[in-house]
């Protein structure tokens, strides 16, 4: 039999972080890169605990100990987290403490090849069904990480996506599926984004010889370096070597090596998934209407029945040691338990073997309890002639409205992810292909899957059809609507060398294009990546739902014997009258009909939902506001936000600086010294030293100056390089300028710090030149020439039209805006007056930037910064809160929590506005989740009773824990209504 494939995703892991994917498991990379050279930290394997008193008393015991910086235990995986000085504790000192506090301890064995080979390691994605609540990925997570190999495991309950890191050298992936299913889930695939990983779908394959065939093929392929093919669902994975062998290159190999009768189908993983939770919504549908079929006629035979005669003689009908009515209520009521609630069972026995509890316990304890006491009641009914009344009906309706809940919940989380559906909708599913022979020439052209699009190929777009793939535009020109990307509507022309977005549409005129970056490299692929890890992240609040659902429990399971021992022992002693029982019944079962409603209404089961639909719904929401979140404690920091730090060149400006003056102090021509300054300025990456070049090409060649900036030809810049002096001995001042040699002369360019550091003096005219220069908001650069200023050059960089009203905006909300430059005060002052930005911090190096945050973080404030450049990298990983505009450097969007997709900073104020609406949702959230709880469980109890009689039988308790659930994910849909603030409606935000 060949051996399924398990479907995970595999993604290879940076040794360095460079170009890294944001993933779900980078805050435990951060959290574990904090640790640094001197500590170290361990995992301890803790038995005996019981409740969080225990894990309290192993928690002390471990902090008591001198040398250890933090100590975390987790209860229901039985471990102990412990990061300590290696210098001052030792391994056996740390197990002794727990020892000592009346526990077991067992250090657990650490994944060397995490540790050592960082490059071995690897991250699978599985797609987890079967989980219900808090209590079930925390149950998922712990048995994750304690298999050998695996350094890091997050599950997320709303998108039901399990990531986990580990060393296949250790564990494969089908250990690690198979380890979630013995769990009580199920494991299934997601995708792969390695590039030398692919899962196709093979069409063609009619029997054992075809499977030969296909193998025959695969194995004479050159670069295949292995592969397997699952006969059961016809799904062939191949690793192959990307140096050797392309995706496409591999498809076009074995469908042609089968001469045709092959056909290669690149599985779409999102697609996929979309398939999965359609299916387990229809599984859900099918088990609660077949579940409904079967107990409506159980409560008819109880309600309606009795009412009509005919009906009811029929029911009554002695057959055998029962009568009818209790053999067809026995029949009914066994197939829903054990066979439509079966799932209920295998999960509960599951979960109890690995030594965790969920819902599903509960659900089988309440349930079992009532059917057990009905056919107990029968069998005693027969033997000793006393009938006691039955309850079938409450067994029945329970799992009915149990089922109903989770078909309910599927539907709404299906809703909850469909930003991501829409992000995948925009991507083409075909593309077409220029295809050329040996001499480049093109030849033909062919329709290729869009997912077998490599990096090079020449791709045809025609009017009205989607970019297929992030390229430059090599033939052709025409107007794109980029909207999906920057939420402009406005088309914007593309022209040879001009930078095409993949998902995009070509509106007129036909396009040859060459893909630059392909697969998950593209921008669409990009966005979707930030908003799936987004989606599957753990706000900090979360932690509160994460700790009901550790002892839920045991503490319902308590509060239901409580009720049933005090309800029966006040009866038994005589604490209540005799006419409170029902007809027929006695002491034990009324208590006990308390005791299954408290078990079943306290499951807190929505507590778990509460965090993540929202946030999941929030992300989706930012995202097609142009605003991209990379998780759920983002949004958490964001609402919480006191200042907001801008850079100011690219940020409240526009980032596209243009020399508006250039003086010459000397009697050198004006084109000599602008070849001059280009000449040196050539080199340099800054925007001010691109402004420089512009303008003196413009002066020389009557150039008009490029919208972008890039992508300029090369035969353009051969045209333009003649004109340049040869420069040798070329630097960089950061925050001062750069300095060279041309023709064996000296030159400086930059502001008063380089001259003057330098030994230049500045004569009063150029100094009253620059200061009339930066007083209208200009930037001066001086040029020096072998120790003699020759010039001035005044370059100003105009402000984003919207930059004004969002900081009056900001300051509305209770935000105050800070602007953070590199330039000198006077320029800072002025570009700060004109946006009504009161606090500057002016000649600001880029490392300073940080220090600027942390001085204002300083009592606890939070801090975002908003920046563009490289330089705001730093700046950007040191705030609370970062906010990358989306136009900026990928160093600098990797650095932040927020992108900016748009470049606009009324952005900014979306952002603040929604994380602020999403957390008053997640509270509303808690409140839906343990409202049902606080005021049904006394009700459930007969707290009421005895006063109102008031009391909540099982089956609507179930009924009541199924709404909760659902009134929590309609309560995140809400969000789904979300308005951003408008231009117009900014000012009139005030502080909550």
């Amino acid at each position: 039999m060949t051996p399924s494939m398990r479907d995970v995703q595999l993604t290879e892991v940076a040794g360095d972080g460079a170009g890294e994917e944001v993933r779900l498991l980078d805050s435990y990379d951060e959290e574990e890169q904090k640790l640094g050279d001197n500590l170290r930290r361990i995992q301890v394997r803790v038995t005996g605990m019981t409740c969080a008193a225990c894990s309290n008393s192993v928690e002390g015991a471990l902090m008591s100990i001198n040398g250890v910086v933090k100590a975390t235990v987790a209860l229901l995986q039985n471990k102990a987290d412990v990061i300590f000085y290696p210098s001052l504790v030792k391994d056996d000192e740390i197990t002794n403490a727990i020892e000592d506090a009346g526990f077991e301890a067992e250090l657990l064995s650490e994944p060397t090849a995490s540790r050592t080979n960082p490059h071995g390691t690897v991250v699978g994605q599985f797609i987890i069904g079967g989980m219900t609540c808090a209590a079930c990925v925390n149950s998922v997570e712990g048995i994750l990480k304690q298999l050998p190999g695996v350094r890091k495991a997050v599950v997320a309950l709303a998108t039901s996506l399990g990531e986990v890191e580990y060393d296949p050298s250790i564990i494969s992936k089908d250990d690690i599926a198979s380890a979630i299913e013995d769990a009580g889930f199920e494991a299934s695939f997601v995708q792969s984004s390695e590039q030398d990983k692919i899962v196709l779908g093979v069409v063609g394959i009619s029997g054992e010889m075809d499977a030969q065939l296909l193998e025959g093929i695969l194995s004479k392929l050159h670069g295949v370096k292995h592969f397997l093919f699952d006969r059961v669902s016809c799904e062939l994975g191949v690793v192959f070597d990307p140096e050797v062998l392309g995706p496409r290159s591999l498809v076009d190999g074995v469908e042609g090596g089968s001469s045709g009768k092959f056909k290669l189908l690149v599985k779409n993983p999102y697609t996929r998934m979309a398939s999965r939770d359609l299916e387990e919504s229809s599984k859900m549908f099918r088990l609660f209407t077949a579940s409904l079929s079967l107990s409506v006629p159980v409560i008819l035979m109880r309600v309606v029945c009795p009412q009509i005669p005919l009906l009811y003689a029929l029911l009554i009908w002695q057959c055998g040691p029962f009568q009818m009515g209790d053999w067809l209520k026995w029949a009914l009521v066994t197939v829903v338990q054990f066979g439509i609630g079966k799932r209920f069972y295998v999960a509960a026995g599951r979960a109890l073997r690995n030594g965790s509890t969920n819902m599903d316990v509960l659900v089988a304890l309440g349930t079992t309890a009532s059917y057990v006491y009905s056919v107990c009641a029968l069998l005693y009914g027969a033997i000793s002639g006393f009938w006691s009344p039955t309850y079938f009906e409450t067994s029945a309706m329970l799992i009915t409205f149990v089922l109903l809940g989770k078909y309910l919940e599927t539907l709404a989380k299906g809703k909850t992810s469909g930003a991501i559906k829409k992000l995948v909708e925009l991507a083409p599913a075909t593309a077409i292909l220029l295809v050329k022979d040996k001499g480049g020439k093109v030849v033909g052209e062919r329709e290729i899957d869009a997912l077998l699009i490599q990096a090079g190929d020449i791709l045809k777009v025609l009017p009205g059809t989607k970019v297929p793939v992030d390229g430059v535009v090599v033939w052709g020109s025409s107007h794109v609507n980029e909207s999906m990307v920057t939420g402009e509507s406005a088309p914007v022309l593309k022209e040879i060398n001009s930078v095409v977005i993949g998902g995009t549409i070509n509106l007129h005129g036909s396009l040859h294009i060459q893909a630059t970056k392909v697969g998950s490299n593209t921008v669409l692929s990009q966005i979707i990546s930030l908003v799936e890890t987004a989606q599957m992240s753990k706000a900090p609040i979360q932690k509160f739902a994460d700790y009901i659902a550790s002892i839920f429990v045991p503490v319902v399971v308590t509060m239901s014997l409580l009720t049933f021992f005090g309800w029966y022992v006040a009866g038994v002693l005589g604490g209540y009258p005799e006419e409170w029982l029902p007809e027929n019944g006695n002491f034990f079962v009324f208590s006990l009909m308390f005791a299954i409603s408290v078990v079943v209404i306290a499951c807190p089961c929505a507590l778990g939902l509460a965090t993540p639909t929202a946030v999941m719904v929030a992300t989706g929401v930012g995202a097609n506001n142009g605003v991209l979140i990379k998780g759920g404690d983002a949004l958490e920091m964001a609402q919480k936000i006191r200042y907001v730090i801008f850079d100011k060149t690219g940020t409240l400006t526009q980032g596209k600086a243009k020399v508006t003056t250039a003086k010459v102090f000397t009697e050198m021509d004006r084109g000599e010294f602008l070849t001059l300054v280009a000449s040196a300025e050539a080199s340099s990456e800054h925007p001010l030293a691109k402004a420089i070049m512009e303008y003196a090409r413009h002066f020389h060649f009557f150039d008009e100056p490029s919208d972008t900036g890039e992508f300029q030809s090369y035969s353009e810049q051969a045209k333009f390089s003649g004109w340049l002096q040869d420069v040798s001995d070329f630097s960089v001042l950061p925050g001062k300028g750069v300095q060279c040699f041309i023709d064996g002369k000296w030159v400086l360019i930059g502001n008063r710090k380089l001259l003057t550091e330098n030994g230049i003096a500045i004569p009063s005219n150029v100094e009253n030149f620059v200061v009339e220069l930066e007083e209208s908001a200009k930037t001066g650069i001086l040029v020096a020439q072998d120790n003699v200023v020759i010039g001035a050059l005044g370059i100003a960089d105009p402000l984003k039209r919207e930059a004004a009203v969002v900081v009056e905006g900001l300051i509305k909300m209770g935000v105050q805006p800070i602007m953070v430059t590199g330039d000198n005060w006077r320029t800072a002052r002025a570009v700060a007056k004109e946006v009504g930005i009161h606090d500057v911090r002016a000649e600001v190096l880029p490392a300073g930037k940080a220090e600027v945050i942390r001085s204002f973080q300083k009592g606890g404030s939070v801090v975002a910064m908003v920046g563009d450049g490289i330089n705001d990298s730093p700046a950007l990983a040191a705030a609370d809160v970062g906010m990358a505009i989306g136009a900026g450097t990928d160093i600098a969007i990797e650095a932040a929590e927020y992108v900016l997709m748009r470049s606009n900073l009324e952005d900014v104020i979306t952002a603040i506005d929604l994380s602020r609406k999403t957390f008053a949702r997640i509270r509303w959230n808690y409140i839906f989740a343990m409202a049902y709880n606080v005021i049904a469980i006394p009700v459930a109890a007969g707290v009421f009773f005895p006063l109102l009689r008031l009391e909540l039988p099982p089956w609507v308790a179930g009924a009541c824990m199924a709404m909760s659930s659902v009134s929590v994910v309609c309560s995140s849909l809400y969000l789904k209504r979300y308005k951003k603030p408008r231009l117009t409606t900014i000012l009139e935000i005030t502080i909550e």
